[in-house]
């Protein structure tokens, strides 16, 4: 459980530092499966497995691109792998988002792997997630990223914008400089005392990361001889309901109506305050 000081920084700044929760062998364990599903050796698939930078994508403006480089992104791995569901489901995970989200339930929305392998691992521009989702409202949603390696600098960890989760969704003006740092095409429709400056967010091996789904994130390349692995699980507070505005890769798969919390086999209930 976090205590009031974790959740008071996680309310300023939109993002904060968990523990270490997995062992090496739990690590190694998800690793290992990573492998198999990336490699199309598992019996069931995800909702997606492809590369990130095979393609035209407005969170790359104003970076260089080479046709070298990877971004693995695998979307709903819990869907192949038995092993990443139960990592979903882990309570420490939920019992802490459910705090920050201040709900009593928690949905899966969707899990998110990005593999950044050595040397050639390029960049994820910078972004706002829920902006993303067109599909759900309201953007209330929180995510526990987790490394499967250290997550540093060198290696192409993630930077964060502290207090940006605050300044509505700004996705269409987010930019980057060529040095990969942020900055806003339109700062005047920022509040006054808004400050756009990234901090790097490193998280060890086994280790949670929690950040809100309107902080201003992104990550540089991985140039380093390390792989730089990670599982995000964005999970939805028990009030998001179904609200399409245009499509998602998750659309084919919701159940419901528009206006309806958005429930169903494939985002399931992963905590339960009556049965906690």
């Amino acid at each position: 459980m976090l205590s009031a000081a974790q959740v008071e920084e996680f309310d300023k700044n939109g993002f904060l530092k968990g523990g270490v929760i997995l062992g090496d062998e739990e690590v190694e364990r998800l690793r290992e499966e990573l492998d198999l599903v990336m490699d199309g050796k598992s019996v069931k698939r995800p909702v997606l497995n492809r590369n990130m930078r095979g393609g035209e994508s407005k969170l790359y403006d104003n970076m260089k691109m080479s046709v070298d480089e990877k971004v693995v992104q695998i979307v709903n791995i819990w869907m192949a792998s038995d092993l990443f569901y139960r990592h979903a489901c882990h309570p420490v995970l939920c019992e802490e988002i459910a705090q920050l989200c201040r709900t009593d339930t928690l949905r899966i929305w969707h899990d998110q792997v990005q593999y950044k392998p050595p040397v050639s691992g390029g960049p994820t521009g910078w972004h706002q997630d829920h902006p993303l989702w067109p599909i759900i409202q309201p953007a209330d949603l929180v995510s526990a990223w987790v490394a499967l390696d250290d997550a540093v600098i060198e290696n192409g960890c993630m930077w964060m914008v502290p207090g940006s989760h605050k300044w509505g969704n700004q996705m269409k003006y987010v930019a980057s400089t060529k040095e990969f740092k942020p900055y806003h095409k339109e700062p005047a429709l920022l509040p006054a005392d808004a400050v756009v400056e990234a901090v790097p967010f490193e998280i060890k091996k086994g280790q949670v990361g929690y950040h809100h789904c309107l902080t201003w994130h992104g990550s540089p390349h991985n140039r380093s001889e390390r792989k730089r692995r990670a599982i995000a699980v964005h999970y939805m507070p028990g009030h998001t309901r179904y609200e399409p505005t245009s499509s998602h890769v998750m659309h084919d798969y919701v159940e419901v109506r528009p206006g309806d919390i958005l429930s169903g086999q494939h985002f399931p209930v992963v905590y339960s305050s009556a049965s906690s």
